[in-house]
């Protein structure tokens, strides 16, 4: 039997880290966008541009990812107040702990996880 408490722990845990992160990364995307619209850059032409085109995108991959991230967190959560964490959402077997471990987000055992991460 898994032992929900434990890994409830490592999720909130989780969801800390990730909502702590989520301010810096939007304040990132406000610092390239304000850096981009303060300046005449071409970005095509200007290395500058090309610099802030990319961290403008950088940070707007690592905002989606954390918000992805962070809502598998959540969804895991939501399992374990249903009682239904450490199931695979697919076959219903028993996820092996050390899979939990390792993501204790995953709703999918090792065999139904490929091809889903």
């Amino acid at each position: 039997m898994i032992d929900s408490g434990r890994f409830r722990i490592l999720l909130e845990e989780e969801r800390a880290r990730k909502l702590a992160l989520l301010p810096a990364l939007s304040a990132d995307i406000a610092s390239a966008n304000a850096a981009r619209q303060n300046s005449n850059v071409d970005d095509e032409h200007d290395p500058e541009g090309a610099t802030i085109a990319f961290e403008l995108s950088q940070a707007s991959a690592l905002l989606d990812q954390s918000r992805s991230g962070l809502a598998q967190v959540e969804a895991a959560l939501d399992r374990i107040a249903a009682g239904t964490y450490g199931l695979c959402a697919i076959c219903g077997e028993q996820i092996a702990e050390g899979r939990l471990e390792a993501r204790p987000w995953t709703p999918f055992c090792i065999l139904h996880a490929r091809g889903k991460a």
